[in-house]
C-alpha cells in the first residue's frame, strides 16, 4: 500500500527547505493538512493539487 500522507519533516525534505520553514508553510491558509491530535499530516494528492494551483498563480 502506497503512502497517502506525509509528515511536515518529509515535506521539508521533499521541498529542500528547513523544518521551521515547512511549519510556516503548513500554517498558511489554504494549505492542505490533516490534524491528528498534535500531529500534522499532508495528504499527497491534495498537496500535488495545491502545488499546481499555487505555481499557476505565480505566473
Amino acid at each position: 500500500m502506497d503512502k497517502t500522507t506525509m509528515s511536515v519533516k518529509e515535506l521539508a525534505a521533499n521541498l529542500g527547505i528547513s523544518l521551521p520553514k515547512a511549519y510556516q508553510l503548513v500554517k498558511q491558509p489554504g494549505f492542505p493538512t490533516i490534524r491528528v491530535g498534535a500531529r500534522i499530516l499532508i495528504p499527497l494528492d491534495a498537496f500535488k493539487e495545491w502545488m499546481v494551483i499555487t505555481s499557476n498563480n505565480e505566473e
